[in-house]
């Protein structure tokens, strides 16, 4: 039996419970949010202006949200498979629940299932992959394919044949960060697309191979030099991925979230301190993406340590506009008096925890510092309801939804376990930001 078809019958075998479809229903919210924010933004722009001059079918469509939804870096992020599932599953399963009808309980299934293929194959490429992957990119056809086919209710057969075929799709480098490049956004776009693509060819017989992880010359032969293939069926009975998924706090990498969580709170001790040095530990991932000391645009300031910690420690808060070039010049001398580096415990934790420490040297020599194992947002450190509709709240309204549509938007999504009716949320959204 092939790793995918193993892995189609563990998720499909696996209980789900009332806590598990409310909290999905959260992540939901968590990504729609993100995908009006994303449409408020420059880059967001640019494919809005695209998608109004383009005849977009409902794939287009899909792509487009999924797009959009990964421009913020407000998005969810799952440690052990450095992926963001939700920007990738959840355009996918509400577009396609509201064309077949689905209930919104079955919609959250397909939403689980997404999230479940997309982490435990994302947690088994390896670490090496992500140096020159965009793991999201890759594994996302994955998690596209598995919420659409619970959706379809295809049997194991076509729903190997989707994933067989969404896998072959796979695609995604990280040169893009060399320059600030836009392309990160069409990764998660094309990878709701190639998925959704792949499972309704599979409803007509189309196949796909059921070894695309592990054969010859499938994805683990051609793209990963240490994969983990036991990741795919490891621990069946651990909580669903989505409850293992951590929700951002911060607009930037999620590699900068424990050094900022520490600034945050060196901030208040500090009270106004002149800053002689900072040094930030952390563990090698993070210097792999975000050892940026002179970043040039916006979205390189997201991927640098280095501002992130400095406009914490500066400000007190990190927020939409904490990017711009304002906010990178404000940052520009702290920069120059930081200091990062990869070391225990940090490095030897990743990726099961993402910690970091920061210390802090005044001008008159004083030391304060802090330290993190997990961070605001993780699981261990979980956003409540209340601080959830905060952060829909206040990206849908930077989106463009004034406060009364904004907490309509948000009853409707949290009101998704136990509805009786099939939601209309991704027409909305559609046509909400003006490309139906």
């Amino acid at each position: 039996m092939s790793l995918t078809s193993s892995l189609i019958q563990m998720i499909r075998s696996k209980p789900t419970a009332d806590e598990d479809l409310a909290l999905t229903a959260m992540f939901s919210l968590d990504a729609l949010a993100t995908a009006y924010a994303g449409s408020a933004t420059p880059t967001g722009k640019k494919l809005l202006e695209w998608a109004r001059h383009s005849d977009l079918d409902s794939k287009r469509q899909v792509f487009l949200m999924a797009a959009l939804t990964h421009i913020t870096e407000t998005d969810d992020l799952h440690r052990a498979s450095v992926t963001h599932p939700g920007c990738v599953v959840v355009p996918t399963a509400l577009s396609l629940g509201e064309r077949s009808g689905a209930s919104a309980e079955k919609i959250l299934l397909a939403i689980l299932h997404g999230f479940e293929a997309m982490c435990r194959i994302g947690a088994a490429v390896g670490p090496t992959h992500y140096k020159v992957w965009h793991n999201t990119a890759t594994c996302g056809p994955y998690g596209s394919a598995m919420a659409a086919a619970t959706l379809l209710d295809l049997d194991l057969e076509a729903t190997v044949n989707a994933l067989g075929n969404a896998g072959t799709q796979s695609s995604g480098f990280w040169q893009f960060m060399e320059t600030g490049a836009m392309s990160k956004h069409l990764h998660a776009g094309r990878a709701s697309e190639s998925g959704l693509l792949a499972a309704e060819l599979a409803a007509f017989g189309f196949t796909g191979s059921a070894q695309i992880l592990e054969g010859e010359k499938g994805m683990f032969a051609g793209m990963c030099f240490d994969p983990i293939p036991e990741a795919i069926l490891d621990a069946p009975d651990d909580p669903w991925q989505l409850a293992l998924t951590s929700i951002k706090p911060w607009p930037s990498c999620r590699h900068t979230h424990p050094a900022i969580d520490c600034a945050l709170e060196l901030y208040d001790q500090l009270d106004g301190s002149k800053i002689e040095s900072i040094e930030v530990d952390t563990y090698q991932a993070a210097l792999d993406v975000c050892d940026r000391p002179e970043p040039e645009n916006e979205y390189q300031a997201k991927f640098s340590l280095y501002h992130c910690v400095a406009i914490a420690l500066l400000n007190g808060e990190v927020k939409l506009d904490s990017f711009n070039e304002q906010a990178r010049n404000q940052t520009a001398d702290l920069r120059q008096a930081t200091h990062v580096r990869g070391v225990d415990p940090f490095a030897s934790r990743y990726p099961q925890s993402w910690g970091s420490a920061v210390r802090v040297t005044t001008s008159n020599g004083e030391i304060f510092g802090a330290e993190r194992k997990d961070c605001k947002g993780d699981p261990e450190l979980a956003l409540n309801e209340s601080e959830m509709r905060s952060k829909a709240m206040n990206l849908m309204q930077y989106g463009g939804l004034d406060a009364i549509e904004a907490a309509a938007r948000c009853d409707a999504v949290m009101g998704l376990p136990g509805s009786s009716s099939s939601p209309r949320l991704f027409s909305d959204y559609i046509e909400t930001i003006g490309v139906t």
